[in-house]
């Protein structure tokens, strides 16, 4: 249970938080509004900064140990498959031969 007093300075408090809350945001607003002008200067648009985001997100996580792992990975799968398709062809474009042949 807290004391009138107490109730008083928290009340006080509150009121003192609340005013600061409200200052930030106005703050907060109006470097925001300075940030639109300044890029609308520099020509930037939402568009450029989605491709700069997207370019700088892939850049990460193409720098990621587990993307390089998997590169590898699947790069030497793709290997993997490509040599065996072509054995596969070329074991077909024999037995076709061979069935000319005949």
């Amino acid at each position: 249970m807290l004391s009138e007093e107490e109730k008083e300075e928290l009340k006080a408090e509150l009121v003192q938080l609340e005013d600061e809350i409200t200052t930030l945001r106005q703050v907060l607003s109006a470097k925001e509004r300075r940030l639109v002008e300044i890029k609308q200067k520099l020509g930037m648009n939402l568009m450029n900064e989605l491709k700069q985001n997207f370019s700088r997100g892939w850049h990460d996580v193409q720098t990621t140990t587990a993307y390089k792992k998997t590169h590898v990975t699947l790069s030497h799968a793709g290997q993997k498959a490509t040599a065996a398709f072509s054995n596969v062809g070329t074991a077909i474009s024999k037995k076709f031969g061979d069935m000319r042949r005949k």
